[in-house]
């Protein structure tokens, strides 16, 4: 079986972050820096994207999922970059209203060896500003 602990610290290395392991869940949070309002407050709590792997299994196979704070002008690159890295994209879509900019969530997956997610998904971070 893996060491999901020392798998787990590569996965945050990959993606420069701190992970933690929760519940067998290794998962990374990414701090987007965005000045966004909502109703016209500034809003800091929801502006990261969370990256992590579960139910690793005998093969290196994890089940892999990210979620991220998107601006509309990102989805296009951002996307391409998941897609052509077999990526699925499985929702995009808004959490608030009346925010400034316009910003969405992206949530993507796939079941594969956790590190070659993390290397997928830091390429497709590097579009985003």
């Amino acid at each position: 079986m893996h060491n999901i602990s020392a798998l787990c610290q590569q996965f945050g290395q990959i993606l420069n972050e701190k992970p933690k392991i929760n519940n067998g869940v290794c998962s990374v949070e990414i701090e987007r820096n965005l000045n966004v309002t909502i109703q016209g407050r500034p809003s800091r709590s929801e502006l990261h994207a969370e990256i992590s792997f579960e139910s690793l299994d005998y093969e290196g196979n994890a089940l892999n999922l990210g979620e991220t704070v998107i601006l509309e002008e990102e989805i296009p690159a951002f996307t391409n970059i998941l897609v052509r890295n077999g990526i699925t994209i499985s929702a995009l879509h808004n959490h608030w209203l009346f925010t400034e900019p316009n910003i969405l969530y992206i949530h993507f997956q796939s079941v594969e060896p956790p590190l070659n997610f993390a290397r997928k998904v830091a390429e497709a971070i590097k579009v985003l500003r």
